[in-house]
C-alpha cells in the first residue's frame, strides 16, 4: 500500500492555507460591506413595497367610504327632491281647492245679488203698476161719477183693497 502525502497530491499546504485565510477574509468583508447592505437594501424594499400596499388599502378604503357617503347624499338628496315635489302638489291642490271655493263664493254671492236685484225691481214694477192701476182706477171713478174725488181717499181706500186682494199674494209668493 502507497500512502501518498499532502504534496504527492500535488497539494501546497501554505498556499492552501493562504488561500483559505483569504477566502474567509473575503467571505468577512462581503457579509460587512456587501450582503448586510444589500439585506438592509431589501428590507427597505420590502417596508417601502408593504407601505404602498397599506396606502393602497387605505387609499381603497377612503374610497369606498367616499362612494358610500356619495350614494347616501343622492340618496338623501332624491328624498328630499321628492318630499318637495310632495309638499309642491300638496300646495297646489290646496291652491285649487282655496281657488274652487273662492269661486263657489263669488258664484253664489253674484247669484245672491242677482236675486235681490230682481227681487228690488220685481217689488218696484208691482209698486209701479199699483200706482197705474190707482191712478187709472181713480180716473176710471172720476169719469163714473163725473166729479173729482178725495184723490188721498181714495188712494187709501185702493191700498187697502190691493192689500186685501189676490193680486199681492201671488205677487209676493214669487
Amino acid at each position: 500500500m502507497v500512502v501518498l502525502g499532502i504534496t504527492d497530491l500535488g497539494i501546497n499546504l501554505p498556499v492552501l492555507v493562504a488561500q483559505t485565510v483569504n477566502f474567509v477574509a473575503l467571505l468577512i468583508l462581503l457579509r460587512v460591506f456587501v450582503y448586510k447592505p444589500i439585506l438592509n437594501m431589501l428590507d427597505e424594499r420590502k417596508r417601502k413595497i408593504a407601505e404602498g400596499l397599506s396606502a393602497a388599502e387605505q387609499s381603497r378604503q377612503r374610497e369606498i367610504e367616499a362612494a358610500r357617503i356619495a350614494q347616501e347624499q343622492i340618496d338623501a338628496s332624491r328624498r328630499e327632491g321628492q318630499a318637495i315635489v310632495q309638499q309642491a302638489q300638496q300646495v297646489a291642490q290646496r291652491l285649487q281647492e282655496e281657488a274652487r271655493q273662492s269661486a263657489q263664493q263669488q258664484a253664489e254671492a253674484l247669484l245672491l245679488r242677482a236675486r235681490n236685484e230682481i227681487q228690488l225691481e220685481r217689488d218696484n214694477a208691482i209698486a209701479e203698476l199699483r200706482r197705474e192701476f190707482a191712478d187709472l182706477a181713480i180716473s176710471a171713478a172720476e169719469k163714473v161719477v163725473g166729479q173729482a174725488l178725495d184723490r188721498n181717499a181714495h188712494q187709501r181706500l185702493i191700498q187697502e183693497a190691493l192689500a186685501q186682494s189676490s193680486f199681492r199674494d201671488s205677487g209676493s209668493a214669487n
